[in-house]
């Protein structure tokens, strides 16, 4: 098979530039056509090598990876996939290379230089194919306003519940959206976006630098309430129980994710029928096609984020070929068709209730 996937590998670590690069070319469809030591380095190689992916270290020296991602998305944009340390540093810098432009990241498991780096393989290799294809212009022309502060009206006394869902392209995709909503919203937002342990913390915080409505990790036992977003930690699937309570469930994962999107849409659409509202977004793979299906025959109203605005079209497309969506909404029209499918669902739950009213 022909290797039509070309990366240079970027990390300080010879160490790790070996064990990246040798895991990468043990797959049949990439070649690593080059590496490089320092973020400098790295921006040479990528004007000259043009490859189809960079994978690209935080911490190096002569120039680091943040600022060598900036200037590769301004000079010559090619597909970024990040290599962080799991901690709080990493992590923020991580969210920060997001904005930027990259693609997606990979955690080392035991910091700067990983011996056991082995258990993260699959999970580089995807992901460096799928940023292959990614689309870039959608991420770097995603640029959510400083957040204006503004004072939400009194918490609406009928509201819905909106479930999101997405993966690779994801966390870009989502700071956009919520940025455009209005802080009186009338509905809570439970939110799935997959992400490796202990980053879900560091993307809320992000979040809540553009969102007018507040941020948190969801807990164990909280009660949904209206104006809120809650974000599914990972590690733990995001339920909602009949009586309108949140459940963080450790169950295994489902499509190899855990939070799984499908989990969410399920429950909610069991709990709150008619009044939720599932959204699929950018993302690989096919978690959220069968809950959005669910979504849509409990009642419930159903969208997905148009493929071609989508850094990786693969969720979406999936709960198009189930037949999950009700609509297709590019992401730059997505928050203002929220906003008016909650109203149009309020509306009409209204309208019901005053005909059985006047029934009566």
């Amino acid at each position: 098979m022909k290797k039509w996937c070309k990366v240079v590998v970027a990390d300080d670590s010879a160490f790790m530039r070996l064990v990246i690069t040798r895991m990468l070319n043990e797959d049949e469809e990439i070649e690593v056509v080059g590496s490089a030591s320092n973020g400098a380095e790295a921006i040479e190689l990528v004007k000259s090598l043009r490859p189809s992916v960079l994978t690209l270290d935080v911490e190096m020296p002569v120039m680091d990876g943040l600022t060598a991602l900036e200037l590769i998305m301004k000079d010559c944009p090619t597909p970024v996939v990040m290599v962080s340390a799991l901690t709080r540093e990493g992590a923020e810098v991580t969210m920060k290379a997001l904005q930027l432009g990259a693609v997606d990241f990979i955690t080392k498991p035991s910091g700067s230089i990983s011996l056991d780096f082995h258990k993260v393989k699959d999970e580089l290799v995807t992901k460096v194919k799928a940023a292959a294809k990614a689309k870039l212009k959608t991420l770097l022309t995603l640029k959510p306003p400083s957040l204006l502060q503004t004072s939400p009206k009194s918490a609406p006394k009928e509201w819905v519940t909106i479930v999101i869902g997405a993966s690779t392209g994801g966390p870009a995709a989502i700071r956009y959206a919520l940025s455009q909503l209005p802080c009186d919203l009338p509905g809570a937002i439970l939110l799935v976006q997959h992400m490796p342990l202990g980053f879900t913390k560091f993307f809320a915080d992000n979040l809540n630098q553009v969102s007018p409505l507040p941020v948190g990790e969801a807990q164990d036992g909280e009660t949904i309430q209206p104006q809120r977003i809650y974000l599914a930690p990972s590690g733990f699937h995001l339920v909602v129980e009949r009586d309108g309570r949140l459940k963080l469930d450790t169950s295994p994962p489902l499509h190899n994710v855990r939070p799984a999107a499908d989990k969410t849409f399920e429950s909610a659409a069991n709990v709150f029928r008619e009044k939720c509202i599932g959204i699929v977004m950018t993302g690989m793979g096919s978690d959220g096609a069968v809950g959005l299906l669910t979504v849509k025959e409990l009642g419930g109203r159903t969208i997905v984020q148009a493929p071609e605005t989508c850094v990786i079209p693969s969720m979406p497309e999936s709960a198009l070929k189930l037949g999950a969506a009700q609509e297709i909404v590019p992401l730059e029209k997505l928050p203002k068709r929220i906003t008016e499918i909650a109203d149009e669902v309020l509306n009409a739950t209204q309208l019901k209730f005053n005909r059985k009213a006047f029934a009566i």
